[in-house]
């Protein structure tokens, strides 16, 4: 019986990520996002609850990123996707006679080219995940920036817009040649070959885990003062100690 628990949060985290699809595509941002809180909660659990239970198998590292291809792929990809539409709907861009905003008509809807770039984020997701499965030096860090950590990136945007806004952060994120730049920094460091540490712990020593103490105290300290901006700081930093520790 206890084999199947770590399948089961994992399933838990498909759910949220297929709730925070639907949220996604309704443009209702926030909400999605808050399912991708809860999916990447049991993304973490799962893993942890494996290891605890010495119940991990190949099925539920399958299902794991199966599931994180949803939570973690798909739904950062149409979140910015639809920040990419708003920026069109705001600012109206013509670059050598064409329109930012060119769309063509398919099943009597109007569909918009230049929001798909963010779909790119679920392939290079996708890609990444396929990688993970089958390399043998990804189990106790990551090559590449995770996709839960990529997910939360992208979904700070939308919180940030609504939550903590100003003029300056709200022209910043929704501009579209930074929502491009965005999308490409996201593809290029979710496949990049950049080793950056997993926040497993084989003991709880200080010694043997400074970094990774010094940077959840961190991350406690600037989501307490800064919120929702402070989620991509942490993203950034992240990738930063994993560069001065190796």
């Amino acid at each position: 019986m206890k084999r199947h628990i770590p399948n089961f949060i994992t399933l838990l985290n498909l759910f949220c990520g297929c709730l925070a699809v639907i949220f996604a595509v309704k443009n209702q941002l926030e909400i999605a996002a808050f399912f991708v809180f809860l999916g990447i909660f049991f993304d973490f659990f799962d893993g942890l609850a494996a290891r605890l239970l010495n119940v991990q198998s190949e099925l539920g590292l399958q299902l794991d990123s199966l599931a994180d291809l949803v939570t973690s792929g798909l739904v950062p990809g149409i979140v910015m996707y639809q920040l990419l539409n708003r920026s069109l709907e705001i600012h109206e861009k013509v670059y050598d006679g064409h329109s930012w905003s060119d769309s063509w008509h398919w099943f009597q809807n109007e569909v918009h080219i230049l929001p798909m770039v963010g779909l790119l984020i679920t392939l290079a997701s996708a890609y990444r995940l396929a990688k993970f499965n089958i390399d043998e030096n990804q189990t106790s860090s990551f090559i590449g920036l995770p996709t839960p950590a990529n997910t939360l990136l992208i979904i700070s945007f939308p919180l940030i817009l609504a939550y903590q806004g100003s003029e300056f952060i709200n022209t910043l994120l929704l501009n579209t040649w930074f929502l491009m730049a965005v999308t490409v920094l996201s593809c290029y460091l979710l496949n990049a070959k950049i080793p950056l540490f997993a926040l497993k712990f084989k003991d709880w020593s200080f010694a043997n885990n400074s970094v990774k103490y010094i940077f959840l105290l961190l991350c406690i300290a600037l989501l307490a003062f800064l919120h929702f901006i402070a989620i991509p700081i942490i993203i950034l930093l992240y990738v930063l100690f994993s560069i001065l520790k190796k």
